[in-house]
């Protein structure tokens, strides 16, 4: 609720990485890890920022964000074959209205 991401270890109650204030004190509606790429992570706040994180790149700090104009984002999902080599990763947003846009992610956080 306050923004704040923790990264876990299932074998531990204590977080391996922990990030506050991530998105400025926004809440965090979703988080998801890229499927075709393990370091990568996508969190959408309640002001309908999507911060995307490369734990490769920046372990600090997200490496983009993108602010999606037009209309209040309900929810996202991330859609993609982790078994094809093809970097090939789509994102679902649910808007409020019930509209659904799909919009593809760039290559550089979608290749394994």
């Amino acid at each position: 609720s306050d923004g704040s991401i923790r990264l876990h270890q299932m074998t531990s109650e204590y977080p391996l990485m922990q990030w506050n204030d991530s998105t400025r004190g926004q809440p965090i509606i979703a988080l998801q890890w890229a499927l075709t790429r393990p370091a990568v992570f996508f969190a959408l706040d309640a002001s309908s920022n999507i911060y995307i994180w490369d734990l490769l790149e920046n372990d600090l700090l997200p490496v983009a964000k993108q602010t999606i104009p037009s209309e209040k984002v309900a929810t996202m999902t991330l859609l993609g074959e982790p078994e094809k080599a093809n970097g090939l990763l789509g994102m679902v947003l649910a808007k409020e209205s019930g509209q659904i846009d799909i919009q593809y992610v760039k290559k550089k956080w979608a290749l394994p």
